[in-house]
């Protein structure tokens, strides 16, 4: 039974490296996001403040600014650590949590062709954010590593009593493809998808080429 249970940990450990090394460019777009404005608004501020009669209104304007940038990409950096290494169990609402795992991918899945549409209906209700980042954004690039492009991916999420059922469909479509993303890493394969949801207590069942996960509530609906 220990030698399962320490085969199953380390499954579940190398299926979460191939993940976070797959959705390291999503990162580090999210990243550069909130510190590229940081330089272009000190070159503005540098601009002003070396003409004839400093407009100090501007440049104060333009400090708010880079502080808030700043925030901004030392609130992401801190995020990013907690996707690597969580200190403790977090729970998230449940759109919450399914949106940030849309918007990390969103661009890129775009970007390669794939059309997504999603319907969260769960109103309330609240579920571990480690399980959802890992298993669900697992669970969308097996889907898309899967069915090459051009394809329509649906997701919806409703409340169940025993959790947050979510249903991820696939349909290829005609038409051509998008422009294909250079792999950063290998594909990701049902087992990677299966150990995570084994290691976060997700239950998990595929529905053609698409599957339905189910994540157990930390905090259950009160309506």
């Amino acid at each position: 039974m220990h030698g399962a249970t320490s085969a199953a940990a380390e499954q579940a450990e190398a299926a979460r490296y191939a993940l976070l090394r797959r959705l390291a460019p999503a990162m580090r777009h999210h990243l550069v996001v909130n510190l590229q404005p940081i330089g272009m608004v000190y070159e503005l501020m540098d601009h002003r403040l070396r003409g004839p009669q400093p407009d100090l209104a501007h440049v104060q304007a333009g400090a708010h600014k880079i502080h808030g940038f700043a925030k901004a990409a030392l609130h992401s950096c801190l995020d990013l650590v907690a996707w690597l290494a969580p200190d403790e169990p977090v729970s998230t609402p449940c759109r919450t949590g399914v949106e940030e795992c849309m918007g990390l991918l969103a661009s890129s899945l775009a970007f390669a062709g794939y059309a997504v549409r999603v319907d969260v209906q769960a109103r309330s209700g609240e579920v571990s954010q480690s399980a959802v980042r890992h298993v669900l954004t697992a669970a969308l690039v097996h889907c898309t590593d899967a069915v090459a492009a051009p394809a329509e991916l649906d997701l919806s999420a409703v409340a169940r009593p025993a959790g947050l059922e979510v249903t991820l469909a696939v349909r290829r479509v005609a038409g051509e493809g998008g422009n294909a993303l250079a792999a950063t890493y290998r594909p990701l394969a049902w087992p990677d998808v299966d150990a995570l949801a084994g290691a976060e207590g997700v239950a998990i069942a595929r529905i053609g080429e698409g599957m339905v996960l189910n994540f157990p509530w930390v905090h259950p609906p009160m309506d």
